[in-house]
């Protein structure tokens, strides 16, 4: 059998627009970035205490748990986050691991903090490990739910 020039052209043509396509894979890494763009940023509104922003990045059926056990809805989470009592000194969120699935981004990462009680200037640090789950809603992901465990 001869192949030629008009027998290649319909592969190349083929594999060239399949190439050009994004792919599951390439969409998934573009909606972890996002999420992970979201999760640096609700870390920046906890440390400037910024509560349009935190009430922006969470969702209103958010459930977020601490290391104590305690667990905030969305108004007592941006309450205690933005209250006056405590002063953050420093919030790090180190080997961020992001997975989407559908609308539903898990995320884990090592959360170190650093804060200072304003009455007393007690300091106070935190080593967690956290898992927060995100969920998609329109073109922004929101924050659902966070739970987070003492490391020693």
């Amino acid at each position: 059998m001869n192949i030629d020039r008009r027998h290649l052209a319909l592969p190349v043509l083929f594999a060239g627009l399949m190439a050009a396509l994004p792919s599951d894979s390439q969409a998934a890494t573009a909606e972890e970035a996002a999420v992970q763009k979201r999760v640096e940023a609700l870390r920046d509104a906890q440390r400037a205490k910024d509560a349009k922003a935190l009430t922006a990045l969470t969702s209103a059926e958010l459930s977020y748990s601490h290391s104590d056990a305690h667990v905030e809805d969305q108004a007592t989470f941006v309450k205690n986050a933005t209250g006056t009592t405590t002063k953050v000194i420093s919030i790090e969120n180190k080997d961020i691991w992001v997975k989407v699935v559908g609308d539903i981004a898990l995320v884990r990462f090592h959360w170190t903090s650093e804060s200072e009680v304003v009455a007393d200037g007690k300091h106070s640090t935190a080593n967690l490990h956290v898992l927060q789950v995100w969920n998609k809603r329109a073109s922004d992901w929101m924050l659902l739910a966070r739970c987070s465990t003492k490391l020693v």
